[in-house]
C-alpha cells in the first residue's frame, strides 16, 4: 500500500476515530524490563489452561506471578 492509501484507509476506520486527536509529542518510550530465562516445573493442567488461551502464555503466568508478588508486598492493614 502507499502512504497515501495508508491515510485513506485510516480515515474511513471507525475505529481510528478515538485515536486521531492524541497528541504523541510528549510521548515516553518505555523499555519493558528484561526477562530471566529460567526452567519451572507446573502441572500440566495449569500450563495447559494457560497455553489454551494462545499466544503470549508465558507472558500471561509472568502477569499472574506478577500480580500475586505485588499483593503479598503490600502492607498488611491492621483490623
Amino acid at each position: 500500500m502507499t502512504d497515501e492509501e495508508v491515510e485513506a484507509s485510516i480515515a474511513n476506520d471507525p475505529d481510528w476515530a478515538d485515536f486521531k486527536d492524541i497528541d504523541w509529542s510528549d510521548a515516553v518510550l518505555v523499555m519493558p524490563a528484561r526477562k530471566k530465562a529460567i526452567s519451572i516445573r507446573v502441572d500440566e493442567d495449569v500450563l495447559e489452561f494457560f497455553k489454551k488461551e494462545g499466544d503470549g502464555y508465558q507472558r500471561r503466568i509472568n502477569a499472574v506471578l506478577r500480580s500475586y508478588m505485588q499483593q503479598r508486598a503490600k502492607p498488611k492493614k491492621r483490623a
